[in-house]
């Protein structure tokens, strides 16, 4: 329903999945704490998939833009998602936060492995901004929304900033 840009409300949700307009409010007490367990959800989505770009890696050797470009495909695959995922209205709610978190603990375990005489916080955190940046530019349409090779624009994003 999100994704499909339908109106969200957990009344919505119970006819969506043909139950009572009260069977959702044994589970969330109200529409934002959905959301927050949706954004929850996206942010182990986004874990398992920057995981799986790690497992695949030759000799546990991950360039972060390869962490970038799974980042932002994951938000072009998901764009209503991943908003709600960064939407301030969250930020607060500690489940999301904490997944949040594993993400970036992800990212600042390869950034240790790759370059380990680097500050793996410093270009854990460059990198999930340059990727987010990039991310949420190219969502909105300011950069390289109909860009053919995205991909290789942030490569070269990557390589003038973060000498991967």
């Amino acid at each position: 329903m999100l994704e499909e840009g339908e109106p969200f409300s957990l009344r919505a949700v119970a006819r969506r999945v043909g139950v009572s307009q009260a069977a959702p409010y044994r589970h969330f007490r109200s529409k934002q704490d959905i959301e927050a367990a949706m954004a929850e959800h996206g942010f182990r989505e986004l874990q398992t998939a920057l995981r799986e770009v790690i497992d695949a890696a030759e000799a546990g050797r991950v360039p972060l833009v390869d962490l970038a470009l799974t980042y932002i495909h994951f938000a072009e695959d998901h764009p209503a998602l991943y908003a709600l995922m960064f939407g301030s209205e969250l930020a607060d709610d500690e489940d999301r936060r904490a997944a949040c978190a594993q993400v970036f603990a992800l990212i600042e375990e390869v950034a240790a492995a790759t370059h380990p005489d680097r500050d793996a916080h410093g270009m854990a955190t460059a990198g999930w901004a340059l990727a987010h940046g990039m991310a949420t530019l190219h969502l909105e349409g300011t950069l390289g929304r109909n860009d053919d090779d995205f991909d290789a624009r942030v490569r070269a994003t990557f390589a003038a900033v973060a000498a991967d």
